[in-house]
This record gives C-alpha cells, structure tokens and sequence, in this order.
C-alpha cells in the first residue's frame, strides 16, 4: 500500500481530523507550549513514553534533542503529514478505530514499496532504517488517535 493508498483508504473521524488539525499547527508554530491546546483539546495528556511529569511540556523539552522541544514538533509534523493507518481495537463496532501516524509503523519494514521507502527516508536516516529493519520493529516517533478524538499516546518505539 503506498502513501496515497494508505491515505485514501482512511477517512478521518470529524473528532480525529479536528484533533490532527490542533496538534499540527501546535507543532508548526515552532513553540512546543502551544501542544498545551492539544492536551486539553483531547481530553489529557498522551503517553509519552517517558516519566510520566507534572509538567509534560518541559518532560518534552527535556527529552528532545535541542532541549527546545522543536526537534519533537518536526517529528509531529512529519508524521501527521502522512496519511494514518486505521486499526480495530475493541468491541464497540461503531468507535473502535484508532488512527496511528505514520502509516509506516505498521508495515512490515521487509516489504516496503519503493514510495514508501520514499516515506520512511522522510521521517529517518538511511542507517535508522537499517536498524529497524534488522531489529523488525518500529523505532522511531508513533502517534495515536482514538475514534473518539482522545490522543492516546506519541512516543518512539512500538
């Protein structure tokens, strides 16, 4: 499935496209306090996949490369600008899609298309690339956004 394919097969949910729409300009705007919108839009704070803190904002800061945090919102913006990939979970047949940027992380690394190799090199390095197809898993930014626009989680790995 390429990009477009991947992109045209997934129609977001007004909550989700809404929530998406929030976070991307939070993360264009260069100022990583503006994703305080976003928490609040969607409810809480995402899992992060770092200690959980009082304050998530400076956790963010902390964590990020620059220790501004805009190293973070360019990997947002990356991601979200990305068609989803829409997965089931749980029972309630009518809200039980989650939408998980990018699409990538649930592609088996082994068989990418030449588009989506494409992709991948947008998001990592050819090494980064390398390792997660020696490792078979997902190493780098994944975010996740509940049917009911609640953002789930943004954090590296799987």
């Amino acid at each position: 499935m390429s990009a477009d394919q991947a992109g045209d097969a997934t129609k977001l949910p007004p909550h989700v496209e809404d929530l998406r729409d929030v976070i991307l300009t939070a993360a264009r705007s260069g100022n990583i306090d503006e994703l305080k919108t976003a928490f609040e839009v969607s409810g809480f704070v995402p899992d992060l996949g770092i200690e959980p803190s009082a304050d998530p904002i400076k956790a963010l800061k902390e964590h990020s490369e620059d220790h501004q945090g805009r190293e973070i919102l360019a990997a947002l913006v990356e991601a979200l600008d990305m068609p989803p990939v829409a997965l089931p979970l749980g029972n309630d047949i009518e809200n039980n899609l989650i939408y998980v940027w990018p699409y990538l992380a649930e592609r088996p690394l082994d068989k990418l298309t030449p588009a989506e190799e494409v992709d991948l090199y947008r998001l990592v390095t050819p090494a980064k690339a390398q390792e997660m197809r020696e490792k078979k898993q997902w190493l780098w930014w994944r975010l996740v956004i509940a049917a009911d626009g609640s953002w789930t989680s943004f954090k590296k790995g799987n």
